[in-house]
């Protein structure tokens, strides 16, 4: 009863601190003219949202941050050090993404930090990330009882760790298309994990996810369609790394390509586009990431972003039952 209690609590602070700074974020956001370029390549139906406020990741990060401190400081949350590190993955990566963010504002377009810049500042937070999880005795091997794996990677998870990381967080990106479609799949994908954290006996890092839950249905107030305002990098930069941060943490990381099964199928469709490109000189799909081959098709952006929330539920429900049966 105690646990069911602390989780209400938490998706319900989280749910309230998001709605309560939409209020003042969105509107501040206008006045200073932080608004999203869009691309020319994705079609008209976009072309209305230029101008809309974007950076509004912040609209579920803050609150997150608050009242993770807040439960820490009342003694509602334990904080420990794989709590310490998700903190850091989440802030290091949301600044990554603010950086990004502020220079396609200041330059006017879609362009932010280099690729290089980008992934370079990623693959730094990874290398700290596996540093502090080494220095806390995380364990190095790939483990799947079920399926009978167990398997030492040595030095090599290492290279595992920064894989999942900067697969994750730039997958999230990826995925961040239309309106609702990344802040919902992200908000099931972290039901699912807190459920899985509590589970298997990591409580801190169950509420701090259930936080984010929260914070994430606030959030999608204000960016279902039509969306008052974007995530942007800053957002989808952060919810990447932190579920790859919290899948490692709890040793679930084949899960986690179950529980984000939306988000791996979208980033595959970029690869595979490149690859048809490459080798038989035509497109695959009609344009990638996977959501815009079904605008393509003449959907309408509020059922394809259904369609993929029922995807993302159903893979979810199956990753709940992987993850606590390994």
């Amino acid at each position: 009863m105690l646990i069911l209690t602390k989780t209400m609590f938490a998706i319900m602070i989280g749910f309230l601190g998001a709605v309560v700074l939409g209020l003042f974020l969105v509107p501040m956001l206008k006045k200073l003219k932080v608004g999203q370029r869009i691309s020319v390549f994705v079609g008209e139906s976009h072309k209305k949202k230029e101008g809309t406020p974007t950076m509004g990741g912040l609209i579920f990060i803050i609150p997150t941050l608050l009242a993770a401190l807040f439960l820490i400081v009342t003694k509602k949350m334990s904080y420990t050090s794989n709590l310490g590190i998700v903190l850091l993955v989440f802030v290091g990566y949301a600044i990554i993404g603010f950086l990004d963010d502020y220079l396609s504002i200041k330059k006017k377009n879609n362009e932010g930090l280099t690729e290089f810049q980008k992934l370079f500042a990623q693959i730094v937070l990874a290398l700290i990330f596996f540093f502090m999880y080494l220095k806390n005795g995380g364990q190095t091997s790939l483990v799947v009882s079920t399926l009978g794996i167990d398997i030492e990677m040595g030095w090599m998870y290492g290279l595992f760790i920064l894989f999942l990381l900067v697969g994750a967080s730039n997958a999230v990106n990826l995925t961040d298309g239309l309106d609702g479609l990344a802040g919902g799949l992200s908000a099931i994908a972290f039901i699912a994990f807190s459920l899985i954290s509590m589970v298997v006996g990591f409580e801190d890092l169950g509420i701090f996810t259930f936080i984010l839950v929260g914070s994430l249905v606030g959030f999608l107030i204000y960016n279902t369609y039509p969306a008052k305002i974007f995530m942007g990098d800053t957002g989808s930069l952060a919810l990447g790394g932190v579920i790859a941060a919290i899948a490692i943490l709890t040793h679930r990381e084949i899960t986690l390509a179950v529980v984000a099964g939306v988000f791996l199928v979208e980033t595959l469709s970029v690869i595979l586009q490149v690859f048809w490109l490459m080798v038989f000189k035509r497109k695959l799909f009609l344009m990638t990431p996977l959501h815009h081959h079904f605008e393509k098709l003449g959907w309408h952006e509020r059922d394809i972003v259904k369609l993929f929330w029922v995807f993302g539920l159903v893979l979810a429900m199956g990753g709940i039952f992987f993850g606590v049966w390994l």
